[in-house]
């Protein structure tokens, strides 16, 4: 191998990215550096470490990323209450073009020629990645195992792990596991009898969420403060963008908040079967739009629901450093600075309930809406308003 000829490969530890790994040192006279992005999924770094060295790698890296996921990707998606096909709140649409730009910043840092990824050929998160990578670096290759080698089927990989004595982790049920992709903000499950959409999910594979059948009989209440759209606070306690999630994550897990079982359109052309929880993600998204409609205006909450498709579509399709992006997030986050307040929410058996909104916000008038006669709203001019709409029937 060349010591100035490098490669950055975006490194998990796991079966895939271990067996990319070896691949790559087979396939390409070059150094392999391994980077792993910290973004709260299940991780462990003495593991990570471990399977890397045995595999000959000599530089590994592993950022702790957690709060800049959350503060700079997962916070101004939910500002947007950004929804794909009015199901999938995009955790791992959201995660990946912050890990393409670190791993680009660590490519140039060590002058590396090239970057490489686990993302398979027919995901949407070989695009993710590269759009990102071309981004911040145009002129750096972009090696696509999964799109180059000869390894078409998951049993292929199990049978090239064993060749290569790469270990093999098991799920619960002592088989190879699960396609798992896992945040701090979601986790994905896919692939094995997920596939056929009539099967229905074995409860072994949820791994945040109880089943809401078996969730605490007695509920549970959690009130979240929001400040120039962010939350910021859980029961009146301040907490880092990445604690607050976690804590969430917890607490909605528990009760049973988050579970959903869908089949999506990918942006490459096919359909695919997935089971996702998010259970914190579903808290912060319920009470972000309650804290907006006792804060913002009709005309800017109306504007954001239409141009929400589009906006969310963008994340999926892995536009989230495209100039239609970057517009959209513009409207997002119009008037921010005025949703401020707090929402109490009742958690029980996988449902969420609004208790209360409280925000010294004017767009809320008690006056106006009060049953009880009052001067502030001029009933006479209702009359003038329906008539002026008449006209629009014709």
């Amino acid at each position: 191998m060349q010591s100035n000829k490098r490669i950055v490969l975006a490194y998990s530890g796991g079966l895939d990215t271990s067996i990319i790994l070896k691949w790559l040192q087979e396939n390409y006279s070059a150094e392999i550096i391994a980077y792993t992005a910290d973004i709260g999924q299940k991780i462990n770094k003495k593991t990570i470490i471990k399977n890397a060295k045995s595999l000959g790698v000599k530089k590994i890296i592993i950022e702790n990323l957690k709060d800049i996921f959350v503060k700079e990707y997962v916070y101004p998606m939910i500002r947007g209450h950004a929804v794909y096909e009015g199901t999938y709140l995009l955790g791992t649409s959201i995660a990946r073009p912050l890990i393409a730009k670190r791993q680009i910043r660590i490519a140039k840092k060590f002058k590396a020629y090239a970057v490489s990824h686990g993302s398979t050929g027919k995901g949407n998160d070989q695009v993710r990645f590269e759009l990102a990578y071309y981004y911040f670096g145009p002129k750096i290759k972009v090696i696509a195992p999964w799109r180059l080698w000869k390894l078409n089927s998951r049993t292929d990989l199990v049978k090239y792990a064993k060749k290569n004595r790469i270990t093999i982790p098991k799920d619960k049920k002592g088989a190879p596991p699960f396609s798992v992709d896992d945040n701090l903000y979601h986790t994905s499950t896919e692939g094995k009898v997920l596939e056929n959409p009539k099967n229905a999910a074995p409860e072994f594979i949820y791994q945040r969420t109880a089943a809401p059948e078996k969730a605490p009989n007695k509920a549970s209440f959690v009130t979240l403060g929001f400040k120039n759209g962010d939350p910021i606070t859980v029961n009146g306690k301040k907490l880092s963008p990445g604690n607050l999630l976690q804590k969430l994550n917890i607490l909605a897990g528990k009760n049973g908040i988050g579970r959903v079982d869908l089949v999506e359109n990918r942006f490459i052309g096919i359909k695919s079967r997935g089971v996702y929880e998010t259970p914190g993600g579903t808290l912060l998204t319920t009470a972000h739009r309650a804290i907006e409609s006792v804060t913002l205006d009709k005309e800017t909450m109306h504007k954001k629901d239409e141009i929400m498709p589009k906006y969310a579509e963008l994340i999926y399709n892995g536009y989230w450093y495209s100039k239609a992006r970057f517009k959209l997030q513009k409207i997002v986050d119009l008037k921010r600075n005025k949703v401020n307040g707090s929402v109490k929410l009742k958690l029980y058996k996988g449902n969420i309930i609004i208790i209360s909104r409280q925000t010294k916000s004017s767009a809320y008038s008690m006056k106006k809406v009060s049953f009880e006669e009052n001067k502030t709203f001029n009933k006479s001019n209702i009359e003038r308003f329906i008539n002026f709409h008449k006209k629009k029937l014709r």
